[in-house]
């Protein structure tokens, strides 16, 4: 297996990592990426097979799990609970019951206040520019996420600080001070989060929370500690990827002066799943072996880590023609933004349908929607988003 070194947070690389993952995708099915410590793929084909291999998960094995600094026990405790990080049978049961409140009727019904809560940031955006980030793309998804749940939507912005603060955990720049912030976040969170779930609980409303505290399989409930981390991932992961997704998206549209036709009624999910394919808000995911796995020659040990790099996937020529050309017409198939298998994104299909509304109708309100200055993307490795999006209209 090749050695490849590539710091993820070289400047270069945060604003295209895109050149890397081809270098992955040439040296074979894995290469040793040597920052990481572990063996990643870029091959459609490999990330495919591994996103849907049991023999792989994301729970730590016991022999690999470390002790929990005492500083961060706030965060962990509710990575514990949360099903990104657990395997069968919890992961199963958990996800389950969640599905039973998440429903595709609860989401596909948020689509006449997602329009009109569109129409009202745009409504409220800087007259002539501003940062598309902070006025439309940040609280989109925070405040659909609190209607949905049954928070106040007054208290979104603190939702809003304590999800940018966890995530932190997940990037590369990760260092003392930002672990910091994402434990008192997490501790910030669960406080909130105990005591609207006591009050749900004596009266409960319409909303997803008293649902999820409703729904039970065979006698049982989610625990109040399944219930916090599965609120806490709800927001955290449907809220960066919608960010990511809608911002790294109109950066794209601009860039390429892609025809409205493409953003009709028509067009517009195959317009989307281009979008996701070609600049995703997610370019790494990590794997657990539990046993010796051999994947197109190469042998994985039970007990090693593996990364699937989900961008580098999505540009794999053996997949997609031309897959570095964004291409709006392009024949839909299967890309991995939101994972594959037992652990694909429980928040899809909130994330699309936000997308679906949004983009159009951002088109639609500010036809003279021009980039202001070139885009930046932000040291927030292994997601992908950009520091801001400032836009003259």
């Amino acid at each position: 297996m090749q050695s490849l070194t590539q710091s993820p947070l070289d400047a270069e690389f945060v604003q295209n990592p895109y050149p890397f993952y081809d270098r992955v995708r040439a040296a074979g099915p894995f290469a040793y990426w040597s920052d990481y410590k572990m063996a990643v793929s870029a091959r459609a084909s490999v990330v495919a097979a591994a996103l849907r291999d049991r023999r792989l998960g994301r729970e730590t094995p016991a022999e690999r799990a470390l002790p929990t600094p005492p500083h961060l026990e706030p965060f962990y405790a509710l990575e514990r609970h949360s099903m990104l990080e657990l395997e069968a049978p919890r992961h199963t049961r958990l996800r389950r019951l969640v599905v039973r409140a998440f429903t595709s009727g609860r989401i596909a019904a948020l689509a006449p206040d997602i329009t009109a809560l569109c129409h009202r940031l745009i409504d409220d955006m800087p007259a002539g520019g501003g940062d598309l980030l902070e006025h439309f793309a940040k609280p989109l998804p925070v405040i659909v996420i609190a209607r949905l749940l049954g928070v106040p939507e007054t208290d979104a912005p603190d939702l809003l600080a304590w999800s940018n603060a966890m995530v932190q955990m997940y990037q590369a720049r990760r260092d003392d001070a930002l672990e910091a912030e994402a434990a008192q976040a997490a501790q910030a969170f669960t406080d909130y989060l105990s005591a609207l779930i006591e009050t749900r609980r004596k009266a409960p409303g319409n909303d997803l929370l008293s649902d999820l505290i409703a729904v039970q399989e065979d006698g049982a409930h989610l625990s109040r500690d399944e219930l916090i981390a599965t609120v806490v991932l709800l927001l955290n992961a449907g809220h960066e990827a919608t960010v990511h997704s809608i911002g790294n998206g109109v950066k794209t549209l601009l860039e390429q002066g892609v025809a409205p036709e493409w953003l009709d009624t028509d067009h517009i999910d195959g317009t989307l799943e281009e979008i996701l394919r070609y600049d995703p808000p997610l370019h790494l995911f990590t794997r657990w072996a539990y046993e010796d796995i051999e994947l197109q020659g190469e042998t994985i040990r039970a007990g090693s880590q593996i990364g699937l790099l989900l961008a580098g996937a999505n540009r794999d020529p053996d997949t997609w023609d031309s897959p570095g050309v964004f291409n709006s017409p392009r024949p839909v198939k299967t890309n991995f933004s939101f994972g594959a298998g037992a652990h694909f994104c429980i928040g899809a299909p909130l994330a699309r349908l936000e997308m679906r509304i949004a983009l159009p109708l951002l088109f639609e309100r500010l036809p003279a929607m021009t980039l202001a200055n070139r885009p930046v993307y932000g040291d927030v490795y292994h997601f992908h988003g950009l520091e801001a999006l400032d836009l003259r209209y």
